[in-house]
């Protein structure tokens, strides 16, 4: 949405700006420039080599889950070849994140300037019924586990990705509120970042994940995604997405720095991929208690087919 600047004229503008917007009253300025999209790497590459780290606290760059974008598809009537598509797509984020970081690390190796994921998410047709410019979706388990493996990618990513914007909040793309009125939902992605939001403020700890293939037709994917972490009292939370459309996938999970004792979890599943919260059934997907044992710090931990978990050990 930048004009179709050319990234070197962006640059010049934007050392402009910023020159111009200084910190008032000790406050502490955090100044965002207009980033990539998706794989456009020399967009990252000239601003990083063009703009004074000291006028630049952060760098963009967005990316979108979509199939086609002259055809997207229905947000809830999908097969499993589009919701392949959907999840090799959004699995790209990885890859886009640690490139632009690497461009990063050559010209800010102590790390001073964040990358902003500043838009992802799932893209569908708008639903059928509503006005094309509102782009209004529905939100699937597809979304929901989109959502676990993206937010896992940024989990592990967290000394370049300091902020991540899902696209978007209210009725609109992914959302995690859909409203009608008076009426209010929360959608699977909803309950996705609130099961997360243990990871928030807390110390991540380094994951090793070994998966096994989620293989359709030709295609495959590492059915297993993961993320850790360990928050101010001591709870170490681990959170796993197993994208496999239909098959559930054992995890066995070794901790290591500390002697647990107890460990709990929660988990965001259904019985069809398409399953979704409607105003007639508000809460038809929604987090249940997971029961997992351990022994000896090491848990055996069977992920059912798309679906979210996350474990607190102690």
């Amino acid at each position: 949405c930048g004009g179709n600047m050319t990234p070197e004229h962006y640059a010049n503008l934007f050392r402009q700006f910023a020159t111009y917007l200084t910190p008032v009253n000790n406050t502490k300025m955090f100044r965002i420039a207009s980033g990539a999209s998706s794989a456009d790497e020399n967009w990252t590459e000239v601003l990083m080599k063009n703009i004074p780290l000291n006028l630049m606290q952060g760098i963009g760059v967005h990316h979108y889950a979509v199939i086609d974008w002259q055809k997207k598809g229905s947000s809830v009537n999908f097969s499993e070849k589009e919701y392949f598509a959907t999840m090799k797509e959004a699995l790209k984020m990885d890859d886009i994140v640690s490139r632009h970081a690497a461009i990063m690390d050559k010209y800010d190796p102590g790390k001073q300037v964040a990358l902003i994921v500043d838009e992802w998410g799932g893209w569908y047709d708008v639903d059928p019924g509503t006005n094309p410019g509102f782009l209004f979706q529905q939100n699937t388990m597809r979304d929901a586990v989109l959502a676990g493996a993206t937010l896992n990618i940024f989990n592990n990513h967290c000394e370049r990705v300091q902020m991540a914007n899902l696209a978007q909040m209210v009725n609109v793309l992914q959302a995690v509120v859909l409203t009608d009125k008076e009426k209010l939902i929360l959608t699977p992605t909803y309950h996705v970042m609130e099961m997360y939001n243990v990871h928030q403020d807390a110390t991540m700890l380094p994951v090793k994940t070994i998966t096994e293939d989620y293989q359709f037709e030709e295609g495959k994917l590492p059915a297993i995604s993961a993320s850790a972490s360990k928050d101010k009292n001591g709870i170490t939370h681990i959170s796993l997405t197993n994208i496999d459309a239909s098959r559930a996938k054992e995890v066995t999970i070794e901790l290591k720095g500390n002697a647990y004792k107890t460990i709990s979890g929660r988990i965001l599943t259904s019985d069809k991929l398409q399953n979704h919260n409607s105003f007639d059934t508000p809460e038809k997907i929604r987090p249940a208690p997971f029961n997992v044992e351990m022994k000896d710090n090491k848990a055996l931990v069977r992920v059912p087919p798309f679906s979210v978990v996350v474990l607190a050990a102690n």
